[in-house]
């Protein structure tokens, strides 16, 4: 995020900042006369600072070309920065569950990508009559979970085909057992961003969903409204949408998206 002062009033702290924020978003290499006359900054001032930031491997300073880029304390904060939030998504999205399931009224859940399968990581019971009790860790049919095809939705096709080698299991009337038909429903989710389980596994259940993706652009979850199908009337999915989708917007922009 850019620093709001004026140059001249910054501290060194500050000023040392905004020299790395100044290889964003490309990490292209710059000199130090380069980076002084682009960020406002006295070229002895950036110079010094340049020297502090490499010696602690915060910048890397080209043998050759004498130019600068960022460095590897950087590359590692990232990694350690990326890594925590893979294992923190859970308690990154909860808050936006709670607020989620608070405002519908139905049961919400999280459903993350885990390796080639879909797990349900987290919920939140709805505050209505008759609600699902989800169980964290139990592994969803991805032929018929909502958040699953959300997520599988926008997945390269080869990843698509190695997470639907396995045969479909058919679990009531609705429930599509052609990879043919479900890679056409993977399309039509793809074009609207929302998915469905219209009593595919219970065939008293329905539930919409829609994809939460990282730093990379890459599906890694889907939040997902679950309830009675009496309740989840296709005119109450549709007023879902908007509440769905801006829920998996914030905890989408929480993983930097």
């Amino acid at each position: 995020m850019p620093l709001k002062a004026k140059p001249q009033n910054l501290s060194s702290t500050e000023k040392a900042l905004k020299i790395l924020l100044a290889f964003s978003p490309h990490n292209n290499e710059m000199g130090t006369l380069e980076i002084s006359k682009k960020l406002g900054i006295h070229k002895s001032t950036v110079s010094r600072l340049l020297h502090l930031l490499t010696a602690n491997d915060f910048l890397y300073q080209n043998p050759v070309s004498k130019k600068y880029m960022l460095g590897r304390a950087i590359a590692e904060m990232g990694n350690v920065v990326i890594k925590s939030l893979n294992t923190a998504i859970v308690g990154i999205a909860q808050p936006h569950l709670n607020e989620l399931s608070n405002l519908v009224g139905e049961s919400v859940a999280l459903e993350v990508l885990s390796g080639t399968t879909v797990l349900l990581s987290g919920h939140v019971e709805g505050k209505s009559h008759i609600r699902f009790s989800f169980q964290p860790g139990e592994q969803v049919p991805i032929n018929v979970a909502a958040g699953a095809k959300a997520i599988l939705a926008y997945c390269e096709e080869p990843f698509v085909d190695l997470c639907i080698k396995k045969k479909f299991h058919r679990f009531t009337a609705n429930t599509i057992v052609s990879k043919k038909r479900f890679k056409q429903v993977l399309e039509e989710v793809k074009m609207t961003g929302i998915a469905h389980d219209n009593g595919e596994r219970y065939e008293d259940s329905h539930a919409i969903g829609t994809p939460i993706f990282n730093h990379e652009g890459t599906p890694v979850a889907a939040v997902v409204v679950a309830g009675p199908a009496f309740r989840m009337t296709p005119k109450f999915q549709a007023e879902l949408i908007a509440p769905l989708k801006k829920t998996a917007a914030e905890i989408s922009r929480r993983l930097f998206y």
